[in-house]
């Protein structure tokens, strides 16, 4: 019995010890030498950024917005305890495929449009560095006809795409150590919500006039629509889910 507790301790010891002595997420990025010199170049000026912004620190929780239309990713960030969103800065697309609308499969050179979360850090990815977001989500799943939706679609550097969002290897720096921060603070879903456009009500009118015809994909838009004015009246975003049929809903 003593040997059994005694071999039981041992393991409980070896356990906790394994469990408490990983790195944290930004030490273990910061192995990679084009992290390293991310931080090196962009640590400063984001800090200086963010105490201008009225945020506390880098190690902050942060929200971003993609406008295919515009070009643009936004960065807004917040201190754990806020409860709404401040504008940080912008990141312009530097090359752009596809057309407004959703991805739906492989191949489809599409930006996604929809609701997603960085799921990948790729401190070497072959676009200097790179963020993955977790297309196809559920409801691409449910409203693609095709059962290759493709994937990999990532924010990177670098300013070549086939779908992905790319913002030179400048601009990556800033961001990818922007959401290793975020991460690294305790935040566990960095959400990345990507529409066609701005969708203000006048724009929403304009992308009626001329998209007329397709009713599936106006009606699409609608409903990414009550995301972006839930956020514009909020400053932060709404819990998002997916019903059986598709439909993104919000909370």
């Amino acid at each position: 019995m003593h040997v059994r507790l005694h071999i039981i301790f041992i393991l409980f010891f070896f356990i906790t010890a394994s469990v408490f002595s990983q790195p944290g997420f930004k030490k273990q990025q910061k192995q990679y030498k084009r992290v390293r010199d991310a931080y090196t170049e962009k640590e400063k000026y984001l800090k200086q950024l963010y105490k201008e912004k009225g945020i506390d620190t880098l190690s902050s929780y942060i929200y971003i917005r993609g406008f295919k239309h515009e070009r643009i990713l936004e960065v807004w960030a917040k201190n754990k305890n806020d409860t709404a969103y401040t504008h940080i800065i912008n990141y312009d697309f530097c090359s752009f495929s596809g057309k407004l609308g959703p991805k739906r499969k492989q191949g489809d050179m599409q930006v996604p449009e929809g609701f997603y979360y960085i799921d990948r850090y790729n401190p070497y990815s072959s676009f200097h560095l790179s963020l993955g977001l977790n297309y196809p989500n559920r409801s691409d799943r449910i409203l693609s006809k095709f059962s290759n939706l493709g994937g990999d679609i990532f924010i990177h550097g670098a300013c070549c795409t086939i779908g992905c969002i790319p913002i030179t290897d400048d601009k990556i720096n800033e961001l990818f150590l922007i959401a290793v921060e975020a991460k690294n603070s305790g935040q566990v879903k960095v959400p990345v919500h990507i529409f066609p456009a701005k969708i203000t009500d006048e724009q929403i009118k304009y992308l009626k006039s001329k998209y007329s015809e397709d009713n599936i994909l106006l009606q699409f838009w609608e409903n990414l629509k009550e995301a972006y004015d839930y956020f514009e009246k909020h400053k932060n975003p709404p819990a998002v889910s997916v019903d059986s049929q598709g439909k993104y809903i919000f909370k």
